[in-house]
């Protein structure tokens, strides 16, 4: 299985009004894990992938300054979607962890199939 790391820190504007990431931040950084990912695995396709389910657990706060690593890979893929698993954390420790499923969608905007390279590419052959 292909996997990612991405470095992050909690910015200001990542943070609620008590000073710990708000939690859309999270999910910007998984996303951008993900592109990074996407990226990294020599795929160009970055766009049409719609989220279909995106689920959260919170285990610890991050707080503004705090640097962290988003941990990424495609734990699973069927035959139109891909989901991965990722979390965050700060000096070892699981802040937060998400699993995110996307479904790929042709021009006609209709599910269509994830192809052989791009399984192959995250090392789900």
């Amino acid at each position: 299985m292909t996997s990612h790391v991405e470095p992050v820190r909690v910015e200001f504007v990542d943070t609620d009004a008590g000073g710990r990431i708000h939690h859309t931040a999270a999910l910007r950084w998984a996303e951008r894990a993900e592109h990074s990912l996407l990226r990294a695995a020599g795929l160009s396709e970055l766009t049409s992938f719609p989220r279909r389910r995106i689920t959260v657990e919170f285990f610890a706060p991050l707080h503004f300054g705090d640097r962290a690593e988003v941990e990424i890979a495609a734990t699973a893929i069927g035959r139109t979607s891909i989901t991965y698993g990722w979390r965050v954390l700060r000096a070892g420790q699981e802040c937060v962890v998400g699993e995110t499923t996307c479904v790929r969608v042709g021009e006609d905007g209709r599910p269509s199939e994830v192809d052989r390279a791009m399984r192959e590419a995250l090392g789900h052959p």
